[in-house]
């Protein structure tokens, strides 16, 4: 068994483990890998080893690399990383998740390029939590406005929340943002059922994604402890 099958036979363990210690079923756990700046070769075997779902972070290196698996392979392909809305039309021929929506003004791009092509592209609202500078993401407070904005977008389906928490040493630490993003998600279907299509929560990296299984998390965007250090 090569490195990247025995990682990620690894980490299914531990999303088991982490899930069923919060009473939850692993099925409703996606594990997200995050191939960016990883060739290829790396994607292939992660793919062999029952991976589907691969998040990029940025347009130009998808470019070379969505187009080299077939369809047949049904990958499913998301883009992790801040979109400019100048990229809004290239991001949404290749992709079939954008976590990073965050302003009505991209939404509108990606929504006039999806219905040119024919598509209905799912999105997720990416919320910023840590009020750190580094950090894109919409404030909690828009998340109302920008909902009903995108819920009249035809091209568009809304299907839940990301967001990426500060970093900490101690991934308890990370806990009250998880929970924070669950809360909004909650909040928001009490008072709008359905708004938020299948009620995502993309959250938990490498060093945190068991904290964020009990939080409720639905897509765990792990890359380090799949593919190894980037160089």
């Amino acid at each position: 068994m090569n490195n990247i099958a025995s990682n990620i036979q690894s980490i299914r363990e531990r999303i088991d483990r982490a899930a069923a210690a919060c009473r939850r079923q692993p099925g409703e756990i996606m594990l997200l890998a995050v191939s960016k700046t990883f060739p290829v070769e790396s994607i292939s075997q992660a793919a062999e080893a029952g991976i589907l779902q691969f998040g990029e972070n940025r347009i130009q290196e998808a470019e070379t690399k969505i187009p080299y698996f077939p369809k047949t392979l049904k990958l499913e392909w998301h883009l992790i990383g801040h979109l400019q809305t100048n990229k809004a039309r290239r991001a949404a021929e290749l992709f079939d998740v954008i976590h990073s929506l965050d302003s009505i003004k991209l939404a509108a791009k990606l929504n006039q390029t999806s219905l040119e092509i024919g598509k209905t592209l799912s999105v997720l609202l990416q919320i910023d939590l840590g009020g750190e500078e580094t950090k894109f993401g919409a404030n909690p407070a828009q998340i109302r406005d920008l909902t009903e904005a995108i819920s009249s977008l035809k091209g568009l389906r809304l299907d839940g929340l990301m967001t990426i928490p500060p970093f900490f040493e101690n991934p308890d630490k990370v806990r009250p943002y998880f929970a924070q993003l669950r809360e909004l998600r909650d909040a928001m279907e009490s008072e709008q059922p359905g708004c938020l299509g299948r009620r995502h929560l993309s959250m938990g990296m490498s060093h945190d994604f068991e904290e964020a299984i009990r939080e409720g998390a639905t897509i765990l965007r792990i890359g380090t402890a799949i593919f190894g250090a980037r160089s």
